[in-house]
């Protein structure tokens, strides 16, 4: 699979004697993006590996040396589990990038609903009752919320950056 070879290659450049951690990550960050979407967790992870650069650090020859080799390491797990992770589930599926995070949806609720009438909606959501009965609960919770509330979370969902080319 060509993708485990491309990573195999970026765990092979942490061994570099010209290693730059801040190249390494940029073109990383590309790959995975490219293998696993825009908001997958590793990217998260990856660019979050950071060399310390103050002056302690600078100082103690020994402290740099493992600091680097501490950010190497961490690098070389995420990448691995990334290709155990390829080899176990293959390649995700390319029509998620379609879908709206849920995330999106449950922060325009939780910045314009009132606590109670997020927790009630959660509440109606999360039951088990049958579909029918939830679109008539929640009708019944969100008719008490104006227009201009409604059109406030509208946009709020429209406009978040996570749906950017998902419509």
């Amino acid at each position: 699979m060509k993708e485990i070879k491309l990573l195999e290659e970026r765990i092979k450049e942490l061994d570099a004697k010209d290693f730059d951690l801040d190249a390494w990550k940029q073109y990383t960050i590309i790959l995975l993006s490219r293998i696993f979407g825009d908001e997958n967790i590793k990217i998260k992870e990856i660019a979050k590996i950071d060399y310390d650069y103050s002056s302690w650090a600078l100082r103690d020859t020994s402290g740099k040396t493992s600091y680097l080799d501490t950010c190497k390491k961490l690098a070389r797990e995420i990448l691995e589990a990334s290709i155990d992770e390829l080899k176990t589930f293959g390649l995700p599926d390319k029509k998620d990038k379609k879908n709206i995070p849920v995330e999106v949806i449950v922060e325009a609720f939780e910045n314009d609903l009132k606590i109670s009438q997020y927790k009630e909606i959660v509440a109606i959501v999360n039951s088990s009752k049958e579909r029918t009965t939830k679109i008539r609960e929640l009708k019944k919770c969100l008719k008490n919320l104006d227009d201009n509330s409604f059109r406030t979370i509208l946009f709020n969902i429209l406009s978040h950056p996570a749906l950017k080319e998902k419509l």
